[in-house]
């Protein structure tokens, strides 16, 4: 199974009601399982990323159908919604019945936190600091993927709640079980 977990920066202006389609993609951060590899694409180097995405049975993410795929979506010329994907946050968020951000998550499951925050991300663009937001998103994939692995291997994560440590039981059985979508053959001919 091809897993790609992923993240993404962005920028723009934030009103009183969010809508993440109002922001603009500037950096994508990608672990390939096939290839154990990580790389960062910037939105003009996207036509590099869409074969990999295309070939990968699983895209992983955290907060990822809301907010990542959704926004990637709008650079693509297929439809990236076809592609089989799980979002460590609704899963999280279907047993505990509420949000929780990836930094609680990562620190009580990990040991180690984010490296950062959005808005540092959003602040260093604007400065041209482009490769420190291509490291900080990739921080942010290897946290993902390595809260992903914990739980497949531990069928949990960690939060913490005024600050003692709890566990989430995740049925991860369908995460990898189930048929894939690679080939997605989405792009228009």
């Amino acid at each position: 199974m091809r897993r790609i977990t992923l993240d993404i920066e962005t920028r723009g202006a934030v009103g009183s009601i969010f809508d993440p389609l109002s922001l603009e993609l500037t950096v994508i951060g990608i672990h390939d399982s096939e290839t154990d590899t990580y790389r960062a694409f910037t939105k003009e180097e996207l036509p590099g990323l869409w074969p990999i995405l295309e070939r990968a049975d699983l895209l992983v993410g955290y907060n990822s159908d809301h907010f990542d795929i959704p926004i990637l979506n709008k650079y693509y010329p297929g439809d990236l919604t076809k592609i089989r994907s799980l979002d460590l946050l609704a899963e999280i968020r279907s047993v505990l019945g509420r949000r929780l951000k990836l930094d609680s998550v990562a620190k009580a499951t990990l040991g180690k936190g984010k490296s950062g925050d959005g808005l540092d991300a959003v602040r260093w663009w604007e400065e041209g600091q482009y490769e420190k937001v291509k490291k900080y998103c990739l921080d942010d994939v290897r946290i993902t993927k390595e809260v992903y692995e914990f739980a497949m291997t531990n069928g949990k994560v960690r939060y913490l709640d005024l600050g003692k440590r709890k566990d989430i039981s995740l049925d991860t059985s369908r995460w990898e079980s189930e048929k894939g979508a690679s080939l997605t053959h989405t792009l228009p001919f």
